[in-house]
């Protein structure tokens, strides 16, 4: 790997690690600012949706952005606004000022989710988004446990969001010019019509993401339902992320020729097994374990095919990622939820095998030593 591609796994990566903190400090600051500014908490569970807010926003203004500014300066202006709500929701005085704060991170992190597979576009996409994501996913664990542990010594625990602001400011002190503009020429013309590759592309986004957070909206509560305390629920459900964390870290797992996507679908598939059928908590935190290491990789894997379309630009590509996120993030539980109106929770979550289903079969994954992209050929590999 060359310098100037370390240098730019280096950015994407502080800037995945300072936003995987707020966005997993978000959910457990609900709490802390409902209590804080006596509010009732689920007047400000809204919180954590404004990421997916940001997506959309920026899914539709991003391309712009990147066409009028260089992609550096959109860089840190990402991380400047990303610091800036940081600093609102950890010392909101309002429940005004509260939103605003988890608003500018929603946009902010948007911004940094779109830029990242433009900066680290190329034949070794998806292994490189694979490493950067688990350093997110890392960050997310130890905020709750920031929070909590600070809230309990005295002061407010939202403040540990500051935490995220130093990394941010590094972000735009170091981030290179040179290299701006670098990851937006046009892919080569490719066969076909690339609009229709580019959907079967969002899809496969669509469906990745849409697995991740069922588990990550409704792991606690299946805890609940298999007779834990909430307390202990909420601990044992850093489960799924953990295993989504110790997933990205290892990377795609290569079976002879078969796509990285088979066996973690396979793993996937057996941790929603557990999760849904086995009423043991023990074998449901197993399930949730197992889970988060076949999830993991899913969403690099799928967001580098999609930026690498042949016959679109890079841009215009990643905006789609960013809508297929949000159109995630903003469906997936909430179908989960009206499921579990009708059937038991557990059940309801049998709604992740489908979604796995389809995504094999959109991706065309399951038969060995078929054609392969470039960028699935190399992500095989790994970066050199």
């Amino acid at each position: 790997m060359s310098e100037s591609a370390r240098r730019v796994d280096l950015e994407v990566g502080l800037a995945l690690a300072a936003l995987g903190f707020l966005l997993g400090g978000l959910g457990a600051c609900v709490a802390v600012l409902a209590r804080d500014l006596d509010e009732p908490a689920s007047r400000l569970a809204l919180l954590p949706s404004a990421f997916a807010l940001g997506l959309l926003i920026v899914a539709f203004v991003g391309p712009v952005l990147l066409r009028t500014g260089r992609i550096t300066a959109v860089l840190r202006g990402g991380a400047l606004v990303c610091a800036l709500g940081a600093v609102l929701v950890a010392v909101a005085p309002s429940f005004i000022s509260a939103v605003s704060g988890g608003l500018l991170i929603g946009i902010g992190g948007a911004l940094l989710v779109l830029l990242a597979p433009l900066l680290l576009s190329g034949p070794t996409a998806a292994a490189r988004l694979t490493k950067v994501n688990a350093v997110g996913s890392a960050t997310g664990i130890l905020a709750p446990l920031a929070i909590g542990g600070l809230d309990s010594l005295g002061p407010t625990g939202r403040l540990a969001m500051l935490v995220a602001v130093p990394p941010f400011l590094v972000l735009i002190v170091i981030a290179a010019p040179a290299r701006a503009g670098e990851s937006l020429d046009p892919t080569p013309a490719g066969e076909g019509s690339p609009w229709l590759s580019a959907f079967r592309g969002w899809s496969r986004v669509v469906l990745a993401v849409a697995v991740e957070f069922c588990f990550v909206v409704w792991a606690v509560a299946r805890l609940v339902e298999a007779g834990l305390p909430i307390a202990i629920a909420a601990l044992l459900g850093s489960a799924f992320p953990i295993g989504m964390a110790v997933g990205r870290s290892i990377g795609p797992i290569h079976v002879s020729g078969w796509s990285p996507l088979v066996p973690a679908g396979l793993l996937a598939v057996s941790g929603s097994l557990l999760v849904s059928l086995v009423g043991a908590p023990a074998v449901v935190v197993a399930g949730l374990l197992l889970a988060g290491l076949g999830v993991a990789p899913l969403y690099p894997l799928t967001i580098a095919e999609l930026v690498a379309t042949p016959g679109i630009r890079p841009v215009r590509l990643a905006a789609l990622g960013a809508l297929a996120s949000a159109t995630a993030i903003l469906a997936a539980p909430t179908i989960l939820a009206a499921l579990a109106t009708v059937v038991e929770l557990s059940k309801a979550f049998l709604i992740t095998l489908p979604l796995l289903l389809v995504l094999f079969l959109i991706s065309g994954p399951l038969r060995p030593g078929r054609p392969q992209t470039a960028v699935r050929r190399q992500a095989e590999v790994g970066s050199p």
